[in-house]
């Protein structure tokens, strides 16, 4: 006990800094976590939370025979999936490219200009893309104008939903992504690049052969991480941009979710909705992870 105490009072400091974090799990993730049992509840609002009937799984199996289960799965499943797919791989060129920069001025430019999306509200974005794709005084449809053709209505089309979320979340992301990849590259011995510039590489062969082996611990980690996150698409970015017209796209399970619990005020059916994507979550995770552990003996557990 006694170790104990001088380890808290030698890292007092770092305790201290580290205690809103802690605070913020516990209050919001851990504390609600007996809501769960609302999903097998008939909840009924000003009877407590742990009152109403007991119907074991019946707002599961409502929402697995539901006309939209399908839809919100794939939807959910695409949303996330594409901006790691197109996206996953441009922080690690972008650090590579920010490493071989060398003139200082331009490089801290071109961070600074990368990283500032990333501190960019949601709202503000969202904002942006809406004005930006106007169909009557939008920059984008007056440049179509411009070329003799015909202006289009992106936002009420659901075939543009997809690539306009994806590329959005990729230009809002990549640059502060690249931090820890520029953090990592600068780790690595600089005697492996003299050795490979002896041995006549090019940059290319360096990259291949030297930069991306002694980062590939860093990108496993992350790529796990992505994948962690795989069904837990940003509500807030859908919900303010997509609208009745686009639902066949772009309705997720969070989204899902609001209207049921919040506007529909079905709240056990919309927090079994909720626990079924955190199970979904978690198999994926596990499953990413013992996949990985086995192909290139790391992981994160």
């Amino acid at each position: 006990m006694s170790t104990l105490f001088s380890l808290i009072k030698r890292d007092k400091y770092l305790l201290l800094m580290f205690s809103p974090i802690f605070l913020y799990y516990v209050i919001f993730m851990y504390v609600p976590m007996p809501g769960m049992l609302l999903a097998f509840r008939n909840f009924m609002p000003g009877q407590g939370m742990f009152s109403g009937e007991w119907v074991g799984l019946r707002w599961f199996d409502q929402f697995v025979n539901s006309i939209y289960f399908w839809r919100l799965l794939r939807n959910t499943f695409l949303l996330a999936f594409l901006p790691l797919l197109f996206g996953f791989s441009i922080p690690i060129l972008f650090a590579v490219c920010i490493v071989e920069i060398k003139n200082q001025t331009f490089k801290r430019f071109a961070q600074t200009v990368t990283y500032l999306p990333h501190f960019i509200s949601t709202v503000v974005v969202a904002g942006m893309i809406i004005n930006f794709l106007s169909p009557t005084d939008g920059i984008v449809n007056t440049l179509i104008a411009k070329l003799g053709m015909e202006k289009v209505n992106f936002m009420m089309d659901a075939g543009w939903f997809r690539t306009i979320f994806t590329s959005s979340d990729i230009w809002q992301s990549f640059g502060f992504s690249s931090i820890i990849y520029i953090a990592a590259i600068m780790g690595i011995d600089p005697e492996m690049y003299d050795s490979g510039k002896i041995d006549g590489v090019n940059k290319f062969q360096e990259l291949w052969h030297l930069t991306l082996p002694s980062i590939k611990p860093t990108i496993v980690i992350l790529l796990l991480l992505s994948l962690g996150g795989i069904m837990s698409v940003g509500f807030e970015k859908v919900y303010l941009l997509y609208n009745g017209a686009t639902y066949e796209t772009a309705d997720v399970l969070s989204t899902y979710v609001y209207r049921m619990g919040i506007e529909g005020q079905n709240y056990g059916f919309a927090t079994a909705v909720g626990l079924f994507n955190s199970i979904i979550t978690f198999v994926l995770v596990f499953a990413a992870n013992t996949m990985t552990r086995r192909l290139t003996k790391m992981s994160l557990w």
